[in-house]
């Protein structure tokens, strides 16, 4: 079980390792059980799926987004605007991120309910 809180849902990220070394992208998933992360438009794979009438859904093959290891990603800071180390700042009961190279909370946008 990975304990990585560094990377969260919303995180803007670069991919530093493997084919798709230096794309950037939206963090939309983290699976903490198998260390992996979903970013949108980075590891790209297909999927070949059967048609299903029940569900109105169409067979062929589909470009679907595959995990990729919390290793190969980097946070990107939204002040500085490059990628960094995440450390963790604690004051009065409340538990941050920082950019290890700038110093600066790293926050993540609240998403519209």
């Amino acid at each position: 079980m990975a304990s990585n809180l560094r990377i969260r849902k919303g995180d803007e990220v670069v991919v530093i390792a493997g084919r798709d070394r230096g794309k950037r992208g939206k963090v939309q998933e983290v699976d903490r059980a198998s260390g992996k992360v979903i970013v949108a438009g980075v590891n790209i794979g297909k999927r070949h799926t059967k048609p299903n009438p029940s569900k109105n859904q169409k067979g062929g093959i589909i470009d679907q987004p595959m995990g990729l290891s919390l290793g190969k990603v980097m946070v990107i800071c939204p002040h500085c605007g490059e990628a960094t180390r995440v450390a963790h700042r604690i004051e009065e009961d409340t538990k941050e991120r920082i950019c290890k190279r700038c110093g600066e909370s790293i926050v993540v946008e609240e998403k519209e309910a």
